[in-house]
């Protein structure tokens, strides 16, 4: 490999490391507490967290979610099953504020002339 091509590489490799920091910690957008690694490992292996952080369900309703995506796959430990589901209807249960989405503004859609 010539210097040109590992110097390169090295280059490359640096400037994706904040990449990857950056997208682990705004991956998780989920609250501190003692599950909130596991709870975004599990989860955020299929959809954002957005998806989760949205919800307002009481702990009955997290129980069937939790259930419904371990059998679809998420990797949930038997000693993480009833802490994450705490985790979740603590932070996500139905007495938590209404989930308001993050507005952006979009130029207006230029009007063609007939």
């Amino acid at each position: 490999m010539s210097k040109l091509s590992r110097a390169v590489v090295g280059v490359a490799a640096l400037l994706a490391v904040p990449v990857v920091r950056s997208q682990s910690a705004s991956s998780s957008g989920l609250p501190e507490g003692p599950l909130q690694a596991k709870a975004a490992t599990a989860c955020t292996e299929c959809h954002e967290a957005r998806i989760i952080v949205q919800q307002r369900l009481n702990k009955a309703a997290w129980t069937k979610e939790v259930d419904k995506m371990i059998k679809w796959g998420a990797l949930v430990e038997p000693q993480d099953h009833d802490p994450l589901i705490d985790y979740l209807s603590t932070n996500f249960g139905v007495d938590k504020p209404e989930y308001v989405a993050d507005r952006t503004t979009t130029a207006s859609p230029k009007k063609t002339k007939k």
